[in-house]
């Protein structure tokens, strides 16, 4: 079996006012599942991440789960539907950790 490769999570936009993230955040999927970080996270955040993450690590194209047009970066946002709640809705990149 293939070994998982690192992933990074990166915010790259963040619609209304998210109280835990700001654009340049980031945290680490290490070894296919340790959550490494050194920030709080949102569930909202992980809930969203949860689907991909496995398939991500072992190296399906986020093009075939219908995450990216193109490229090698996954793009998800966070459940909070920020326009009905007030919060904030974030977008998040998950990429191959270099």
């Amino acid at each position: 079996m293939q070994k998982p490769t690192d992933l990074r999570v990166e915010v790259v936009a963040v619609k209304g006012k998210c109280p835990i993230y700001d654009q340049g955040d980031s945290f680490v999927i290490a070894e296919g599942f340790k959550l490494i970080t050194e920030r709080p996270l949102c569930f909202h955040s992980l809930a969203a991440i949860l689907p991909y993450y496995v398939a991500l690590s072992r190296g399906v194209p986020p093009v075939s789960l219908g995450l990216a047009r193109e490229g090698a970066s996954a793009f998800v946002q966070c459940l909070d539907p920020c326009d009905r709640t007030g919060g904030g809705t974030v977008v998040f990149r998950i990429s191959p950790r270099p």
